[in-house]
């Protein structure tokens, strides 16, 4: 018999199943390719939100999980997947630059935003009110990490390619079978696919379509990301990815001219170079209206259990959380109030009360 049986290889999906590999346990993990934004995310971490002044919850213990985490699989696939490097947010105003040093003043930033300014000239971006530097930064090359981390799965035998049909479970004493696996426990983290989960679908999980560019531009010398109403990545070769959008209403991973055009203004708005659109992304990210992940078991199936709703900040939040519900799993540690499920048990009530015929 399995110990877990994780639904989704997202970020989610592949950091618990990591957690639970490291501490000896049977897993296997189902992909059905259905969702693709972790594949297609910018991949950066950064511990403030930049258009709030405002610390991202747990940075802290979040930077010092991931690091150890993403170290940890380099080290197990022989791959770099973890790249430290500056972001610098580009001023337009000497406002911009005093509400920087009045945030930087707050105990909670002090260790995230750095008081010296960044007079540092890029060709192809023009700064006259230099930039703000960003503490404990950089970003995880998140489609080579799935596809590497995958591929071990899979030569391990521990990955299954195929859709999950829930109406497959059944319930047994000690745990679930599903078609001729049986397993203690299922892990679902199926992303923006969570709607079509008869288990947990009562969850406020509402999707926000994200589109972004791979561009070449030769003319621009960059070496850190910079961050303004969108990111510029740079990924050697003189090839950036610049992102990202924020749609609360299209809910398909196709990418739109609408999309194209919006970023294309911001992009000029930034870069005074010219570039090459080489590829459009898009995808939708699990995000969630309190903006806090959906984490926690199934109030009547307690071997069921769910990893979601990591929104825009996977990579920070995976390994984290994967251990949030490692933990409670095995050991029964709580899962932050903060993050559980148990958030939203009068929506499950009602959830309930409506199935009835």
């Amino acid at each position: 018999m399995l110990d877990y049986l994780i639904v989704g290889s997202g970020l989610a999906g592949i950091s618990f199943a990591e957690v639970a590999l490291k501490s000896n346990k049977a897993i296997l993990l189902i992909d059905d390719k259905s969702q693709n934004s972790s594949k297609i995310a910018g991949g950066l971490y950064n511990p403030v939100i930049l258009k709030r002044f405002s610390e991202v919850w747990n940075a802290k213990e979040q930077l010092v999980l991931m690091n150890d985490f993403y170290s940890q699989v380099e080290d197990k696939l022989n791959e770099k997947f973890n790249f430290k490097m500056p972001i610098l947010r580009k001023f337009f105003s000497i406002e911009e630059q005093n509400n920087w040093f009045a945030a930087s003043d707050k105990i909670n930033l002090s260790d995230f935003l750095s008081t010296k300014l960044i007079s540092t000239k890029f060709d192809g971006i023009d700064s006259p009110y230099d930039y703000g530097e960003v503490l404990h930064t950089g970003y995880v090359d998140t489609a080579l990490l799935l596809v590497k981390y995958k591929a071990y799965l899979l030569k391990k035998k521990l990955l299954l390619e195929e859709s999950f049909d829930c109406s497959d479970i059944k319930f047994l004493e000690f745990g679930i079978e599903y078609k001729n696996i049986r397993a203690r426990h299922i892990i679902f983290a199926e992303g923006f696919g969570l709607h079509k989960n008869p288990f947990f679908n009562y969850l406020p999980l509402d999707g926000t379509k994200g589109e972004l560019f791979l561009i070449k531009a030769p003319n621009l010398n960059l070496d850190v990301i910079v961050n303004t109403s969108v990111f510029i990545l740079p990924l050697g070769g003189d090839l950036f990815k610049v992102g990202a959008t924020y749609n609360w209403h299209d809910k398909t991973p196709l990418p739109t001219e609408a999309g194209k055009q919006e970023l294309l203004g911001r992009i000029r708005e930034i870069i005074t170079c010219d570039f090459e659109i080489i590829k459009h992304f898009a995808g939708v990210r699990p995000t969630v209206a309190d903006r806090r992940p959906l984490v926690g078991t199934h109030d009547m199936y307690k071997s069921i259990h769910i990893l979601n709703g990591l929104g825009t900040r996977g990579v920070m939040l995976g390994p984290a959380l994967a251990k949030m519900l490692f933990e409670h799993i095995e050991t029964g540690i709580p899962v932050d109030p903060e993050a559980d499920i148990k958030r939203f048990h009068k929506r499950y009530l009602k959830s309930l009360i409506s199935r009835r015929p």
